[in-house]
């Protein structure tokens, strides 16, 4: 069902003419502005009732004013009318007084640059009762999969259509609307005696139809099976194989290394000198690439109107590049990456990080997840990664759900954590899988790294 015939709730061009006709009138020379709109469909279920099934639909608007003096003052507002509008534009020019004279922002010399191709299927809305009867049935039969499985207490079947635009005094337009689905179910398990274990699966599309909802059921079955009959382990040093999706947890958390604005205010594991070095085993390679069709969620160009691109980050172990807004790119004298938000001090962040592993690099070992028959743990996922990561200072301390694989049978690990340095850690990588999975948050393959601390309960 490609085909979206819904209105569009943010017109650049009707925008654009407001922001002329009330600049003009406040003899305010010189604006941007980042504006977004979604309309949100939820759902979610319990033993086959509506748990809580919403829907809304939000617009806001970021503006940003430079005075006579170059200062910048910003302001946000979701009332879009031409009142509305009116005084967001004073209060950013008041603010504006009070702008930082230490780093100034500017447009981003890209903002007005050839965008790439970024087509992206329009899905029409189901509406909030399909959704509902669609995961009341994947409820349903996910219960039946296993006579263990008691309940399924998180769940969620939810559609986005949402709208991003970029303006500027000095032209530039850009505008992008897109459409997204997901549905997350994770199952709880109950054997006498012994303690509650879960399982889940999530799955991401451009709408409803690309779901495959019969597959997200299968994993999350499969994986809280897979939980059953665990056992503690014995606290020591092991050979861990991270799952894609555990891997891009640990990298996302720590990707302070990767990041100009973290560098330049001291908040990162990395200093200008890194750039160029060694900071991983040879074997990793890592790339942000927001333009990826996998990228679901994604846009082909960020808060300043620079345009999404493919970037190289970390090649062959050496940290090659960085991710920079339009001020950090003007310190480092390069161009803007497209990773930037919108603000008087402003962030950058990954878009869609793809790991992989170095073509032709030779390794002693075989090591692969399905195969490999010598002692290793499996880490499904990670917990706990607001409190566990010390991202200023590289340490983690997590819990994770995973598995002590000998001989090439899984049993489940009761509870247990994983501690280590997040640089010990890149630079321990003893394998790198080629097969990569497609995940909700990014691509990798599975990651194998040797000798990590884990804490356990035997």
């Amino acid at each position: 069902m490609p085909e979206n015939t819904q209105t569009t709730v943010l017109d650049p061009k009707l925008i654009r003419e407001s922001i002329d006709y009330l600049a003009n009138r406040l003899s305010i020379k010189k604006w941007d502005l980042s504006a977004s709109s979604s309309k949100d469909i939820s759902a979610q279920v319990f033993k086959g009732e509506a748990k809580q099934l919403k829907a809304s639909q939000r617009s806001a608007i970021t503006l940003r004013v430079w005075n006579k003096n170059n200062l910048v003052g910003i302001t946000s507002t979701s009332d879009l009318s031409r009142n509305g509008l009116e005084l967001a534009l004073k209060t950013a020019y008041e603010a504006s007084n009070y702008g930082n004279k230490k780093e100034i922002p500017d447009f981003s010399p890209m903002a007005r640059t050839v965008l790439e191709s970024f087509e992206r299927p329009l899905h029409k809305s189901v509406g909030v009762t399909e959704l509902f009867n669609r995961l009341r049935d994947a409820e349903r039969l996910l219960l039946a999969k296993h006579r263990l499985i008691s309940s399924i207490p998180y769940n969620g079947f939810a559609e986005c259509d949402y709208e991003r635009v970029y303006l500027n005094s000095d032209g530039a337009l850009r505008s992008l609307r897109n459409t997204h689905a997901s549905i997350y179910l994770y199952a709880k398990a109950h054997q006498d005696g012994r303690k509650p274990r879960t399982g889940g699966s999530i799955r991401i599309g451009h709408g409803c139809s690309d779901i495959d909802v019969q597959e997200c059921i299968n994993e999350a079955a499969e994986k809280t099976i897979s939980h059953l009959d665990y056992e503690p382990i014995e606290t020591g040093k092991y050979l861990i194989c991270f799952s894609p999706e555990a891997f891009l947890e640990l990298v996302s958390s720590f990707s302070n290394i990767f990041n100009a604005r973290s560098i330049i205010d001291g908040t990162s594991l990395s200093t200008r000198e890194t750039l160029g070095q060694q900071i991983a085993s040879p074997l990793l390679n890592i790339n942000d690439n927001g333009l990826h069709p996998s990228n679901i969620g994604g846009f082909n160009f960020d808060g300043e109107g620079t345009p999404v691109r493919n970037i190289s980050l970390v090649e062959n172990g050496i940290l090659t590049n960085l991710l920079h807004s339009e001020s950090t790119a003007k310190l480092y004298d390069v161009e803007p990456t497209g990773h930037a938000g919108i603000g008087s001090k402003v962030s950058v962040s990954p878009d869609w990080l793809i790991v992989s592993r170095t073509k032709d690099y030779k390794v002693a070992n075989t090591l692969n997840h399905k195969k490999t028959k010598i002692e290793f743990i499996l880490i499904e996922n990670l917990q706990a990664l607001h409190a566990g990561i010390k991202a200023t200072q590289g340490s983690f301390s997590l819990p994770f759900d995973g598995w002590l694989v000998r001989e090439g049978v899984k049993k489940s690990i009761e509870s247990a954590t994983i501690a280590g340095d997040i640089k010990s850690l890149l630079n321990n990588i003893v394998q790198i899988e080629e097969e990569i999975k497609n995940t909700h948050s990014g691509i990798s393959p599975h990651v194998w790294v040797e000798g990590l601390s884990v804490t356990g309960e035997k």
